[in-house]
């Protein structure tokens, strides 16, 4: 048995899908196991383009078994039609191809009402949440009032489920301004798609456990990156759930002993979508031209990201909180033709150098990279399955990631399409 968790190691859109897509391949079972439908998956295929939010990357891929965690929060409504949508593109979608936990918590109308309130009330102080409802359904969660799949089996229940949330909503909507929450128009539109969504529907734990207990190869796909972690991430400007590797576990029901490898995704430079602190942002043509030649687009807002050079430090800090054995670095190509590149290899934080990414808010906006520059290279490293196709100058930018990490890469992916990628180590073989 082999248990690969795939964790982002910067603040997401590392390129997760291609990699997850590429892994699955060596994969029985691919588990989303946090986040929501905040989180767009984009993979190309024989140049066939397919976008994914909430479903796991391996559901492209025929005969693959995917799997959405208990750790996921789901929006029932996108669930069905993000299931059509890759239907329309020729995927075979069935409940014997996608499991859904039957302990995970919905995303209702009333979270993604106080989600775009909250975050219109907020003003300048935008934390750049999707508006999808995410957060408020994990404080749901949290809060023990949260429906969850099962519910949707028991009208009863549900009863007893809405009443409770209304005695928290009805009080923060008026808050914020929004109408009386109706609670009996919500059971009507749960119950008219429970069939569709309860299809799907099983105990994940136990059938993940079965897996293990038959030596499946398991493939644990994270959203989001480990800097938007709710503990480890630059705080408050983060998402809701927890992001780093050890939460593959508690998020689909499996014990830590079934994870064998923890792979880290990183470009070879950095992006960030929406506000918070970005030590190493360039605002400026070097920032345009990343964003440009890299098409940095939100996949589900198709807001432009940020984007500046790589930032070792952050890197590692990431690897380091989710037990990171190997890195996949991605998008390489995308550094062509720069004449020199930096890489930040330290912090200046009033007047002290320092080596991590510091908790605080006031310090997080303060510190200031320490760069390194290290030559360019005018060949194309695009399309590249082998260390023989970089340009000497690649080849060296690479390894210098790796020493300031201080994690090797076991992959370099070169483009977007599924194949061009060089393997030096197979994470499902340790």
């Amino acid at each position: 048995m082999a248990g690969v968790v795939v964790v982002g190691a910067q603040w997401g859109d590392e390129g997760k899908g291609k990699i997850v897509d590429w892994l699955s391949a060596r994969a029985d079972v691919v588990v989303r196991f946090q986040g929501g439908h905040n989180a767009g998956h984009t993979l190309v295929i024989d140049g066939k383009v397919f976008k994914l939010a909430l479903l796991p990357s391996g559901l492209v891929r025929g005969g693959k078994l995917s799997v959405i965690g208990n750790g996921v929060v789901v929006d029932p409504w996108h669930l069905l039609s993000e299931i059509e949508g890759i239907r329309a593109q020729g995927v075979d979608v069935s409940p014997q191809s996608l499991v859904l936990a039957d302990n995970a918590s919905l995303i209702l109308p009333w979270h993604k009402d106080i989600d775009a309130a909250r975050e219109g009330a907020l003003g300048a102080a935008q934390i750049g949440t999707t508006k999808r409802g995410i957060g408020p359904a994990y404080e749901d969660r949290v809060g023990r009032r949260a429906i969850r799949v099962a519910d949707l089996a028991d009208p009863a229940a549900l009863d007893m489920k809405i009443e409770r949330l209304l005695a928290h909503h009805r009080p923060l909507r008026i808050g914020l301004d929004l109408p009386e929450p109706d609670g009996t128009a919500l059971k009507a539109e749960l119950l008219k798609i429970a069939p569709q969504v309860l299809a799907y529907a099983q105990p994940v734990w136990k059938l993940l456990d079965e897996q293990v207990r038959k030596g499946r190869r398991i493939l644990f796909e994270g959203a989001q990156g480990v800097m938007l972690d709710v503990d480890h991430g630059t705080y408050p400007f983060v998402t809701s759930s927890s992001v780093v590797a050890g939460n593959a576990s508690a998020g689909s029901g499996v014990g830590p002993g079934a994870i064998s490898y923890v792979l880290g995704l990183a470009k070879a430079y950095t992006t960030r979508v929406g506000s918070g602190p970005f030590p190493t942002e360039q605002d400026n043509d070097i920032g345009k031209r990343l964003g440009t030649v890299g098409h940095e687009f939100g996949t589900n807002t198709g807001r432009p990201r940020r984007c500046g050079w790589f930032d070792s430090v952050m890197v590692r800090q990431a690897c380091a909180t989710s037990g990171v054995n190997g890195l996949a670095l991605t998008k390489l190509d995308v550094l062509d033709g720069f004449d020199e590149i930096k890489v930040c290899t330290a912090y200046k934080l009033g007047g002290k150098t320092i080596d991590y990414f510091p908790a605080g808010l006031t310090d997080q906006a303060a510190v200031e990279p320490v760069y390194e520059t290290l030559k360019g290279w005018s060949g194309s490293t695009r399309g590249a399955r082998s260390w023989a196709d970089l340009p000497a100058e690649a080849v060296v930018y690479v390894r210098r990631l790796e020493e300031l990490v201080g994690k090797p890469c076991a992959l370099v992916s070169t483009s977007p399409e599924r194949e061009d990628v060089i393997l030096m180590r197979d994470p499902f073989e340790g």
